[in-house]
Parts: C-alpha cells; sequence; structure tokens
C-alpha cells in the first residue's frame, strides 16, 4: 500500500487499462525502477516509507508548485488557478514580467484589494505583449479565492517568475505560464501533401531529397495545385555514424535540424570559392549525381551516410569562403538567439567527431557537458565547433527559405513540420540535457489491438520532475526552435504529453508502466509557442488514448489526426464511420509513413509483405480474409454514396474515392500521401522491422516500384487525375493562420 501511494505521488501508475473492462497490474519492480529513475528510493519497506514520509512532507508545507499556468480564456469568465486561489491570506507576491525592460518601474497592488468581475485586458488582444501590467515587476496581495486582483487578469501571455512569501515565513519560486485560450486555427479548409523529404528526389538533390527540395515541391503544389500545405518527416539532427539510424524519429537533437538537408548549390557562399576548391566541388557533384541515379536508375537505397560525406565536404570547402559584413551580422544574432543550446549541440558535433557518436563511451570528464574538460575540449576544438554552428545557421536559412516559397504560392499553412516523441540516448541532446531525462528508461507503448508484444522505441524520456522546476524549459526552447519555420507543428504521439509509457532497461515492453506529465503546463507552454509564432497545431493522436486526453486537446484547438481505416463506429456496429460523423478538428488521411499506401491496402499486397517477413501472427488465409472484408466494407461505402463511379475494379478510381469521401468529412485538413497520387506500393517504414525491410530509404516510385522523381511527379498523369478531386483552389491565395 505504501509503495501504491509512494508511486501516485510521483505521477506513477502501478496499474493500467488496456481496454474497456480490463485492468492490469503493474509489476512491483517496474515502480521500483520507475521511481529509481525519478530519483526516489523504494528499494525495501524502510526506503518506502522513508520516501513517503519525505514526499508528503513536502507537498504539505509546499507554497507553491513548480509551475503554475493562467489561462487567458476568450469567453469564460476569469479565475485564478488553485494553486493561487489556495494560498494563505496576506501572502506577498512578486512577479518578475518575462523580457521585461530592466528600467521599468514595479507596479503595486494595495494589499487585499480585489476587483470583482475583473477579466482579460479590454485591448482586443487577451495576449497583447505589452498590457496593462507589462511593466517589469508586479506585487499584490493574495488569497482572496473568491475575487481576482487585478495584476492577473492584465498579464501579459509569457512565462513570468512568481515569488511567494506567507505570513508564517515561507517562501517560494514558481514560472508563471499565462497562456492563451488556444492556438492558431486554419482559415477555412485545405488539402496539402504528406510526404518523407528524403524520399523526394529531384534532378538536382544529391541522392536524397533536399531542402530545395522541399521549396520546389511548396512552390509549385500551392501554386498549380492550390495546396494549403506541405507536412514532412522530422527534420532533426541524426547521430552520426556508419551506419547511421535512418528513422527520422531517433534523433540526435530535436531542437536543431539536419545539414544533410541542405541544398549545397543554394548556399550564398557557394558562388565565391576559389578555382581549386570549384574543381573539387564539381568532383563532388559528380559523385553526388552517382548517388542520384543508383536510387533513381539502379534500384539502390537511399544512403544518407554516403549523401553527408559529399556534403560535409562541400560544405567544408564552402564555409573557407568569409561571410560578407551582413551575412556576418545575421550569424552572429543567430549564434546570440540560440545561446547554450546551439553551443553544446555544436559541441557534442565536435566532440562526436574524436570519440564517435555515443557519449555514453566518451572518457568520462567528457561526459559531463558542464565540465572543466569539456570547456577545454571546446576551446581545443573550437574551428569544429563553429563549423556545427554555422552548418545549424545555414539549415535554418534554408527551412525558413522553403516556409517563405510557401507562403509565397499562396498557402494558407505552409510547411507542416513534425516532433519526434523522442532523442537517441547516445545523441546531443540526451548529452546536453543529462539531467532531464530519466536514466535507464526508454519510451515505448503497452500492448494493444495492434501489436500484442508492446512497443519499446529506445528513447529516454524526459524528467517530469525537472521540467517543472526548470519552468519548461527545455519544452519551451524545443518549441520555440521548431516553430520559428513552420506554418504548423505535427505532434508525434501526442499523448505523451499528458503520459507515457516507460520501459525499465531490459524488461520486455509489457513490464512498463506510464508515467504522468503536467499535462496543463505541457499544453500551456504548447499553446503559448504556437500562438507566438502564429502556427496551427497537428496532435498524432492514433493508437491508445486515455479518456479525456482528446477532449483537453480539442478545447486548445490541437487538431488530431484521423485515418480512414481506423474511422468505425467502434462502439456500436463497428461499421465505417460516414464522413459526416468524422471530428471537425483534424487533419483526414488515407494513411501515414507507418502504414501501407492506400494501393497496397486495397489491393490487400501489404498483407503479402507482411507473410513474406514473418510478421503475421495469424494464418495468411485469415488475414487475407479479414483484409478483404475490411476493404470489402469500405468500398461499398464509397459506391453507395455515389463516390466511385470509376467502378470497384479501377485501382486509380479507387483512391479517387478515398479521397473524395475524406472532402466529405468536415475536417479542417486534407492530407493526400503524395506516394498515393503515382500509386506506389511500398510503406516506408514497417513497424517491428529492423534489417529485414528498408525502412526509411526507399525513394517515392510508382506502381510497378520505379522511383519517380520531382519533375516526372509534376508532370504525372496519374497525379493529376487524383488532384483534380480537390478542384482549382480550396483556399484564396491570401490565406493564413488566424
Amino acid at each position: 500500500m505504501g509503495l501504491a501511494r509512494l508511486a501516485a505521488l510521483h505521477g506513477v501508475a502501478t496499474d493500467h487499462t488496456p481496454s474497456e473492462g480490463v485492468t492490469v497490474p503493474v509489476p512491483e519492480a517496474t515502480v521500483v525502477a520507475v521511481l529509481a529513475a525519478l530519483g526516489v528510493d523504494a528499494s525495501d519497506d524502510t526506503a518506502v516509507r522513508d520516501a513517503l514520509d519525505h514526499a508528503e512532507s513536502v507537498a504539505a508545507s509546499r507554497l507553491l508548485p513548480p509551475t503554475v499556468v493562467l489561462w487567458r480564456e476568450d469567453t469564460a469568465p476569469f479565475s485564478l488557478p488553485r494553486a493561487l486561489a489556495e494560498l494563505p491570506a496576506g501572502t506577498a507576491l512578486r512577479i518578475d514580467i518575462e523580457d521585461a525592460a530592466d528600467d521599468e518601474p514595479a507596479v503595486e497592488w494595495p494589499a487585499g484589494r480585489a476587483e470583482d468581475g475583473a477579466g482579460p485586458a479590454e485591448d482586443g488582444d487577451a495576449c497583447a505583449e505589452h498590457g496593462p501590467a507589462s511593466a517589469g515587476q508586479a506585487e499584490v496581495t493574495a488569497g482572496q479565492a473568491e475575487a481576482v486582483a487585478p495584476p492577473w487578469a492584465e498579464l501579459p501571455c509569457g512565462v513570468h517568475q512568481l515569488r511567494a512569501e506567507a505570513p508564517d515565513g515561507r517562501t517560494a519560486r514558481s514560472a508563471l505560464v499565462v497562456a492563451p485560450a488556444g492556438v492558431p486555427q486554419p482559415d477555412g479548409r485545405s488539402h496539402g501533401f504528406l510526404v518523407q523529404l528524403y524520399s523526394l528526389l529531384s534532378d538536382r538533390s544529391w541522392g536524397m531529397g533536399d531542402l530545395g527540395d522541399l521549396a520546389e515541391l511548396a512552390t509549385w503544389s500551392g501554386r498549380a495545385l492550390g495546396a494549403g500545405f506541405v507536412q514532412v518527416n522530422p527534420l532533426h539532427a541524426a547521430v552520426p555514424g556508419a551506419p547511421t539510424d535512418p528513422s527520422p524519429y531517433r534523433p540526435s537533437s530535436r531542437r536543431f535540424p539536419d545539414p544533410v538537408h541542405l541544398r549545397i548549390e543554394n548556399i550564398p557562399e557557394y558562388g565565391y570559392v576559389d578555382e581549386r576548391a570549384r574543381e573539387r566541388l564539381g568532383e563532388l557533384r559528380e559523385k553526388a549525381a552517382g548517388l542520384r541515379a543508383a536510387v533513381l536508375q539502379k534500384g539502390a537505397l537511399i544512403d544518407r551516410d554516403a549523401v553527408w560525406e559529399l556534403k560535409r565536404e562541400a560544405l567544408d570547402l564552402v564555409q573557407r569562403v568569409p561571410l560578407g559584413p551582413g551575412r556576418r551580422a545575421a550569424y552572429w544574432d543567430f549564434l546570440s538567439a540560440q545561446g547554450r543550446a546551439l553551443e553544446d549541440h555544436a559541441t557534442w558535433c565536435a566532440l562526436a567527431e574524436v570519440h564517435g557518436a555515443d557519449w555514453h563511451a566518451w572518457p568520462e570528464e567528457l561526459k559531463d557537458p558542464r565540465s572543466a574538460e569539456t570547456a577545454r575540449a571546446r576551446y581545443e576544438l573550437m574551428d569544429r565547433v563553429d563549423f556545427h554552428c554555422r552548418l545549424a545557421w545555414l539549415t535554418d536559412q534554408q527551412l525558413a527559405a522553403a516556409g517563405q516559397a510557401a507562403r509565397e504560392a499562396g498557402m494558407g499553412v505552409g510547411i507542416v513540420h513534425d516532433l519526434a516523441v523522442g532523442v537517441h540516448p547516445g545523441g546531443a541532446d540526451a548529452w546536453a540535457q543529462r539531467d532531464a531525462f530519466a536514466a535507464g528508461m526508454s519510451v515505448g507503448a503497452p500492448p494493444d489491438a495492434f501489436n500484442a508484444r508492446g512497443q519499446d522505441w529506445g528513447l529516454p524520456p524526459w524528467r517530469p520532475d525537472v521540467l517543472a522546476a526548470s519552468g519548461y524549459a527545455p519544452y519551451r526552447g524545443l518549441l520555440r526552435g521548431l516553430l520559428k519555420n513552420a506554418g504548423a507543428l505535427r505532434i508525434d504521439h501526442v499523448m505523451g504529453l499528458f503520459r507515457l509509457w516507460w520501459v525499465p532497461e531490459g524488461s520486455p515492453p509489457t513490464e512498463g508502466t506510464y508515467v504522468r506529465y503536467d499535462a496543463e503546463a505541457m499544453l500551456a507552454v504548447l499553446v503559448l509557442e504556437a500562438h507566438r509564432a502564429g502556427a496551427v497545431v497537428i496532435g498524432e493522436d492514433l493508437g491508445t488514448v486515455e479518456p479525456g486526453v482528446r477532449e483537453a486537446l480539442t478545447r486548445r484547438g490541437v487538431l488530431g489526426t484521423s485515418v480512414l481505416w481506423f474511422e468505425r463506429d467502434w462502439a456500436r456496429t463497428g461499421r465505417p464511420l460516414p464522413p459526416e460523423q468524422w471530428r471537425e478538428g483534424c487533419v483526414a488521411t488515407a494513411t501515414t509513413h507507418d502504414l501501407p499506401s492506400t494501393a497496397a491496402r486495397l489491393t490487400g499486397e501489404h498483407v503479402e509483405l507482411r507473410h513474406r517477413l514473418g510478421l503475421l501472427t495469424r494464418p495468411l488465409e485469415q488475414e487475407r480474409t479479414e483484409e478483404l472484408a475490411d476493404v470489402g466494407e469500405w468500398l461499398a461505402l464509397l459506391s453507395g454514396l455515389g463516390l466511385l463511379p470509376e467502378g470497384t475494379s479501377d485501382e486509380e478510381g479507387q483512391i479517387r474515392a478515398v479521397y473524395r469521401f475524406l472532402l466529405r468529412t468536415p475536417a479542417r485538413m486534407v492530407g493526400v500521401w503524395l506516394p498515393d497520387a503515382v500509386g506506389d506500393r511500398r510503406p516506408q517504414n514497417l513497424p517491428g522491422t529492423w534489417d529485414q525491410y528498408p525502412n526509411w530509404r526507399l525513394p517515392v516510385a510508382d506502381a510497378e516500384g520505379h522511383p519517380v522523381t520531382l519533375e516526372e511527379l509534376a508532370a504525372s498523369p496519374r497525379l493529376h487525375a487524383l488532384m483534380e478531386v480537390f478542384g482549382p483552389r480550396t483556399a484564396p491565395p491570401d490565406a493564413r493562420p488566424r
């Protein structure tokens, strides 16, 4: 009983519910291991009693939680958060406003003064950066639960510092997150492409898709097809090595992009290299052309390591060209804005070149990013640190250029970037923020209807206690960096804002447990940063979703993800959900990078693929029969709605019917899986495989498996026939997120 109480105080579950009416207990060893990763000793009964006494004592004496959230609701009456409303009467509070000027005077309110019915500032924007209370500091006496003191209703949105002193002498510091009611929304309905950028090669890319290709795709699809967005895979920095983990969902850093996506020829200094460097760059371009031809014409897989080897040498040559005064000033501004986070990232990259890509194997003194030896190594490797800082800046510039191209093409949303759920344990983020990650733990998923064994993704989770104590600084920095160049942000496994399945090292995924995060604080930071960037937010909410999560996300304007094959009336008939019953707040699509393409689904080819790889858990004929019945139900619905005039034997007509159906739903955004447009059969990723299938290394291909370039896509009759389903335009050229 004591262990269960202790676990509950730290947000650690002792059981979970995989399906309605079924409760599965968590092994005691798992609970003990997870508590240990949170810095709590529960190794025996005595340790549990001591830890419980300490936790309850801290909770009873605590004046404020580490982070307090205050929502600026648009319509609801203003009310104080419970943490503030329940402060002892007479508690003095002082607020240091975020980013206030040093000379701004303090603003004081008479002790105990309150105004009934105080609401948001009446300036037309509840989150104006400089509202009536935007002076550097504010002081007020708190503790009146039934009335709202003026400063709360007038605080600008931001992450402020709150200091409290109770009459009994207790003091506390807390981060005060003041957030708007919700994230920006798309202006009207729109459609767009979903694509894994590496898989989209043009006649100019160096063996894999790059940011020049992204800008080209956005410009073409926005202007010629009326597309409102392009959604790409995570472009986070990968862990270097041979071979590199090709998955974009196991990055070294989520904070900084990967320079492998750079279009070398688009770097301004490229045109000013000396004659000798120009000759070498020509040789590198020839080798890159060979890589491109191997993928497009000879059936080779995308080789990220080979691409990076060429680009790294090219970047070394280009970086020797001095920056002009304006470019140098822009680079310095970038360094100043990114601060220590970029310095840490670049230092890790430089150290990885010397000691290998897993910092756990480095000399002991270099495992600490703040050690004197690390500082000395940073100084000795200054040129390489600057090189990696420069690459981050160049990549950021090309990301910005792609976003600008999307806006100029009339896209209402623009580029949708993707946030992976975690980072590689040996990478830059796990090194630079080692105290924020739970040692010996991995994020995954419990067993469910789609995976009876559960999943272990090999990603260390953030510690919720460290996040809260820091005012969610690592999370805020991550979001701000990603949203800077995004029209929208997709959050992979968005349920992780509420809880994550932690798996102790050495244990199977079935022996994990859920650890809860402060969802209100995580959501408030997300809403605040999206508001500042003017960006839409999309949550990938597929799979096991606990009750209340989708409702909480909807309340804050976070769009969900609805995939056609999963949208059934599970509570009653189990039949396909008619289009009018779909939710409005979502991106509706036919498939994702982890699922079969629409052509493979319709033909049943994905079942045959899984059979060949030994992934089926039931007899092949049973799988075929069930898949045929599932597809048959959907085709019958499509036909009954008059969406399949081509008939059930026309594959291209069936795919068009699927997207006609998606347009019948009220979904705010409709995503077209780009490989669907040319009949590609192969999934980009096949969960449950590693070296049995070429995950994350396949180019977009046609129905016969022949790779298709961006130029060929733009001229494809099959693609244009599909896009005619959407009409000439679905949003005006000047549409922007509100």
